[in-house]
């Protein structure tokens, strides 16, 4: 058995504020102890959403089941897809007919392979993923959606602050159509072009963040 880290490494970041604090060490006899704090989102680096991040009223992290995040993942090749590229629902129907009723669907596009994911660069040249494709993915019956790259066009305003006009709701294509089918979301994997297979065993089980409406999780594959 070989697993596979599909996750982000914590540490200060140019979109997310972190920190790690050393609160006590070893050098005081009183505290035999190497200790830190930690600081950092909810939505940062490799994490899941409740879906009350986007649904009012939604459940919250603490209470989707965790079988969602747990089970056979279908590896989709979208790599050839470049920047700035909407993924489509033909994208899918030519790259994704492997994937099953109930799966986990793992979105390949080794972007962190083409930009560093520590960079501005890497959230406004990404691809993203066009309302099409989801409806595509809710229509094959997945319980749950990972990405290697930032999965809604808007994103990119949301990092840099720049608006061009008023963003509605339905432009947040995989939260907009994901959640209220009750499909959960894996945001920002990695190492998804080391997997070298389409389907593998997969788990991203987050923090047990009561009410919240995201939480980090540790992503790994499990390849047999």
């Amino acid at each position: 058995m070989t697993i596979v880290d599909l996750s982000l490494p914590i540490r200060p970041h140019v979109r997310w504020r972190t920190e790690v604090t050393l609160v006590s060490n070893f050098e005081e006899p009183s505290h035999p102890f190497r200790s830190s704090r930690l600081m950092l989102p909810g939505h940062g680096f490799t994490h899941v959403d409740g879906f009350s991040h986007f649904v009012p009223g939604g459940t919250t992290v603490d209470r989707i089941p965790l079988e969602t995040w747990v089970g056979e993942a279908a590896v989709v090749d979208l790599t050839h897809v470049g920047p700035d590229t909407g993924i489509t629902a033909a994208d899918l129907e030519a790259r994704a007919a492997h994937v099953r009723p109930g799966d986990i669907a793992l979105l390949r596009t080794d972007w962190p392979r083409r930009r560093s994911w520590e960079t501005l660069e890497f959230w406004t040249e990404a691809p993203y993923t066009t309302a099409e494709a989801c409806r595509w993915l809710v229509a094959r019956g997945v319980k749950a959606v990972g990405y290697d790259y930032p999965p809604d066009q808007p994103i990119r305003h949301l990092v840099t602050g720049r608006w061009p006009v008023a963003v509605p709701a339905e432009a947040w294509a995989t939260h907009h159509t994901f959640f209220p089918a009750g499909i959960g979301v894996i945001e920002y994997l990695t190492n998804l072009d080391r997997l070298g297979r389409d389907r593998v065993r997969f788990m991203a089980l987050p923090l047990r963040v009561e009410d919240g409406d995201g939480a980090p999780a540790r992503a790994i594959a499990i390849l047999e």
